[in-house]
């Protein structure tokens, strides 16, 4: 039998649609069920590819006492946070608040107007090791319900206006400034791990933002240990386990400081968000490996999580056959089988291969050694040693692309693509390949044509040609950022005016008139318990983080002072949260970096058709340029659409019939500029 989760569309939702729990999706159905009946509700959020959401199913959902426990006493609404990040962030902050922590899968006991009074996050079935047990607790919340019912709606009560008194302003400070930026570095100094990468102790996550903000630190301050911090990162998370050594692309996050065993999972966000850290550190230090990585993470995303319709899909699961990791790990009797004794050997020695293995008896192939270090014991050229091992790699794909794969949730996100049109943008401009632009292009169009209503609002989710649920700020910041990039990437002047216009649209839906900042959910959603307006950087940048950012550019590419003003209120709307601990903002302080400037706006005149224009652009593109915005004006009719957006740049005119540079910083502007020699000394200035 299937219970009401069986019409829907979310890959997560039907993987519980088959339970004998008599789960309902989040719709009013089955809060008139709790009001009616007088039962409390249990709330389960999770998502497809969460490798403990699958425990707890396996283990308490699929159990038929405990779906009869549930029934019985309960309404169950089963949430996808990933459709759904306004009730997860809203009921995560409930958790975080009763237990200390959060995670998922989030479970949620709460009165039928949706007020929480229990909250938690994975149980086992029955009590062990000091973990209450899911049966205990259901029939102990329901013991509690029937006898006192009173103290229970008073809990929800407190909790709901606790979380309520959360969000709201903390009240003025002094608007953060070098000293912030400064105060960020050193906590993230404190917290690096020097010899291993990364920042804190197991388990450690990549954290891109840490690093993007890190990189510029660098340029203001190359003496500080930036750099070092980043690098050390970088290289680090490659070699590890936490890099899917044979298949491309990185894994969620590393349960051990060495990087070596990862939860297993695949996000579309984090090969999004560690393609831009990779490419702005190639950026400014030009090591090949760092453009290497880019590549590797785009031949991933372009092979494995490209729709045909052109959109980008959300991720892959960490389990595979019921178990994490299965799909990843080998043995050295299969690879000496599959390679070759002598090959096989080599494959074995430079990725850790072990006898016994490195993981569960089985070994995740990683790299102890640098490759030249591993050329050295195995006494080969690092050239050849790389060509033998990159065949031997390419093998064992082929093989492993018969073993059963891991769940790919195959829903596009709004959000999360704007996040790969940004990286694949970045990457197209550092590293001159073209044919990322035409893919983030082609996301993009997808997007802007399938996925806005009749009015040009977002959806947030495509799925089997079904759109579900209206966009949440996420979903306009990020896509925004995409389309920004995407701009400077093919000077196509749509995906600029697509930018300008979602911005619209997203500070009348979301913006607070009162306070300054965006709210989570348009001022028509849904209403909750409480209406998030959040600064905070976690897996992923907080939208407010990315609106700040996208208003200076706007501000700068547009001459229109008022996107400038909006920023300055969302700045001051959240300096007294970031003052005391900004290395928990540190997309944040990406933007505040390019507030402080020197920021500077580009505008080059001249003919695409030229190669003198295209290697003009291509120098300005293969440096590390963080607070600058690029324009192309070109000659005649096509010059009018960007001079109705930028009014500036209406008297920009090549000079002597060669393409031009006019450079902007800090609100004065320089001479033009044709000469190349002059515009590399003058772009390098910091």
């Amino acid at each position: 039998m299937s219970n009401h989760l069986i019409n829907e569309k979310s890959p997560y939702l039907l993987q519980h649609a088959e339970n004998p729990v008599d789960w309902y999706p989040w719709a009013e159905e089955a809060f008139r069920k709790a009001r009616q009946e007088e039962k409390p509700i249990f709330l389960s959020i999770g998502y497809a590819t969460c490798h403990w959401c699958h425990v707890m199913a396996h283990e308490s959902f699929e159990d038929q006492e405990v779906a009869q426990l549930l029934s019985q006493a309960y309404v169950a609404i089963k949430v996808d946070r990933e459709e759904r990040p306004d009730i997860d962030q809203v009921y995560m902050s409930v958790c975080q608040a009763l237990t200390g922590r959060g995670g998922w899968p989030l479970s949620i006991f709460m009165t039928p107007e949706g007020k929480p009074f229990f909250a938690g996050t994975y149980f086992p079935r029955t009590s062990r090791l000091g973990m209450s047990g899911f049966s205990e607790l259901l029939k102990q919340i329901a013991a509690l319900w029937e006898k006192d019912r009173s103290r229970v709606l008073q809990a929800g009560q407190e909790v709901t206006r606790s979380i309520q008194s959360r969000v709201e302003p903390l009240g003025s400070a002094a608007l953060p400034g070098q000293d912030t930026l400064e105060a960020g570095y050193g906590q993230l100094l404190k917290s690096f791990d020097p010899r291993l990468g990364g920042f804190g102790q197991a388990p450690k996550f990549p954290t891109p933002h840490h690093l993007l903000f890190l990189i510029r630190w660098d340029r203001r301050h190359p003496e500080s240990r930036a750099r070092e911090m980043v690098e050390k990162t970088l290289l680090a998370m490659r070699n590890g386990g936490l890099f899917d050594q044979v298949g491309l692309g990185f894994h969620r996050y590393s349960v051990d400081e060495k990087w070596l065993v990862p939860h297993f999972e695949k996000m579309l966000y984090d090969q999004a968000l560690l393609a831009m850290a990779y490419i702005e550190a190639f950026q400014s230090w030009q090591a090949p490996f760092q453009a290497q990585v880019a590549r590797e993470i785009f031949t991933y995303v372009l092979r494995d999580m490209t729709a045909p319709e052109g959109g980008f899909y959300s991720a892959e699961d960490a389990d595979s056959e019921g178990q994490e990791g299965l799909f990843y790990v080998w043995t050295r009797e299969e690879i000496k089988k599959i390679l070759g004794e002598e090959t096989g050997g080599l494959f074995c020695r430079c990725y850790d291969i072990r006898e016994g293995g490195n993981f569960d008896g089985q070994s995740i192939p990683n790299l102890p050694l640098s490759l030249t270090e591993c050329a050295r014991q195995e006494r080969l050229e690092p050239a050849d040693l790389e060509k033998q091992l990159d065949q031997a790699r390419r093998t064992l794909f082929k093989i492993r692309e018969g073993r059963v794969h891991p769940l790919k949730d195959d829903k596009i996100l709004t959000a999360w693509n704007g996040l790969m049109i940004a990286a694949l943008a970045k990457g197209a401009q550092a590293l001159n390949e073209p044919a990322w632009a035409e893919a983030a292009a082609r996301s993009a169009r997808f997007i802007l044509e399938r996925m806005r209503d009749p009015d040009g609002r977002l959806y947030r989710r495509y799925r089997d040609g079904h759109l579900a649920q209206s966009g949440f700020l996420d979903d306009y910041a990020f896509l925004i950022w995409g389309l920004l990039d995407l701009y400077e990437a093919t000077f196509d002047l749509s995906f600029l005016e697509e930018a300008l216009t979602l911005n619209r649209i997203m500070l009348d839906l979301f913006w607070d008139d009162k306070e300054g900042g965006c709210f989570f959910t348009p001022k028509d959603g849904e209403v909750l318990i409480a209406r998030e307006k959040d600064i905070s950087d976690g897996a992923l940048p907080s939208g407010n983080s990315v609106v700040f950012l996208n208003l200076l550019r706007l501000a700068r590419i547009t001459g229109n002072p008022h996107w400038e003003e909006k920023a300055g209120q969302l700045l001051g709307c959240f300096s007294s949260t970031v003052a005391p601990f900004p290395m928990a903002y540190t997309q944040f302080l990406c933007a505040l970096d390019f507030t402080l400037g020197p920021a500077q706006e580009i505008v080059v005149a001249g003919d695409l058709q030229e190669a003198a224009t295209r290697e003009i652009i291509r120098i300005i593109r293969q440096l590390f340029l963080p607070n600058k915005v690029l324009l192309l004006k070109t000659g005649g009719l096509d010059s009018k659409p960007l001079s109705a957006i930028a009014p500036f740049v209406e008297t920009m005119q090549p000079l002597q019939n060669r393409p031009t540079v006019f450079l902007c910083r800090q609100q004065a502007c320089r001479q033009p500029i044709t000469d190349l020699e002059e515009l590399k000394k003058t772009l390098a200035l910091p």
